[in-house]
Parts: structure tokens; C-alpha cells; sequence
């Protein structure tokens, strides 16, 4: 498969508390590829969405995906693994090297954020499986 869009989302009820991650794959043309959620344990709303960047990644490249459009609510995650904001939190180092690493597996690559309201089935996964551990 060449391309594929990538919804991602991660969340935290309680900065850190509970969390979850999930992500939406699908084509450019809409068709749904897959939806994957996981619990992370007690983590920041921060690392939660690093959690589900790297879900995504992780589940398009096993689909075979060579070019990838991560979408997500995170305008941090967005614009570090962009190179226009520096990580200078010690714990999130590790999570964005890996995320790089992931992004480099590809052919082509971009990270964008959109509004909340445009990333929701990916929201809605986050909440179910927070829903379910609780």
C-alpha cells in the first residue's frame, strides 16, 4: 500500500492518571485500514499522545504503508517531531528519538495537528478504552 492516513490521539484523565492510546488507519480515499487502542497505565497527557504517534506508526508499517500523514490534536508532538520546538523534558527525549526512528521507516512522512472536533473517532478509542479500564 502506498499511502495512508493516520489519526492518532492520546489521553489522561488526570495529568498524569489513567491513559490510553489509539490511532485510525485509513486511505486517502476514507476506507478504514484499521483502529487499535491501548492501555498505558498512569502517564501525562504528553506521553500519551507520543504513545499513540508511535501506535500508528507501528500499525501502518504492518500494513506495508510507504508514505504516512499523521493527524493529531497535539499541536507539542506536531511541532517537535517538525523540528520547530525543542523537547526539553528528560522523559519525553527517548519517546521522541523513537518516534523519529519510526517516521524514518518510511518513505515519506508529515505530522500535522488539526481541532479536536476533526480527530474524533480517534478521540472516541481513547475514551473506550479509558471507559472499559475504569
Amino acid at each position: 500500500m502506498r499511502k495512508a492516513i493516520v489519526h492518532v490521539d492520546g489521553g489522561a484523565r488526570g495529568n498524569p492518571g489513567p491513559a490510553a492510546a489509539a490511532c485510525v488507519i485509513s486511505t486517502p480515499a476514507g476506507e478504514i485500514l484499521g483502529e487499535h487502542s491501548e492501555l498505558l497505565g498512569t502517564v501525562t497527557n504528553n506521553v500519551a499522545e507520543y504513545r499513540a504517534l508511535l501506535l500508528g506508526l507501528r500499525h501502518a508499517r504492518e500494513l506495508g504503508v510507504g508514505e504516512v500523514e499523521v493527524v493529531g490534536d497535539s499541536e507539542l508532538i506536531a511541532k517537535q517531531v517538525n523540528g520547530q520546538y525543542k523537547v526539553k523534558h528528560a522523559a519525553m527525549s527517548p519517546l521522541y528519538l523513537e518516534a523519529m526512528t519510526a517516521l524514518r521507516g518510511f518513505e515519506r512522512w508529515s505530522v500535522r495537528t488539526v481541532p479536536r472536533a476533526q480527530n474524533a473517532q480517534a478521540d472516541a478509542l481513547v475514551n473506550a478504552a479509558l471507559d472499559q479500564a475504569a
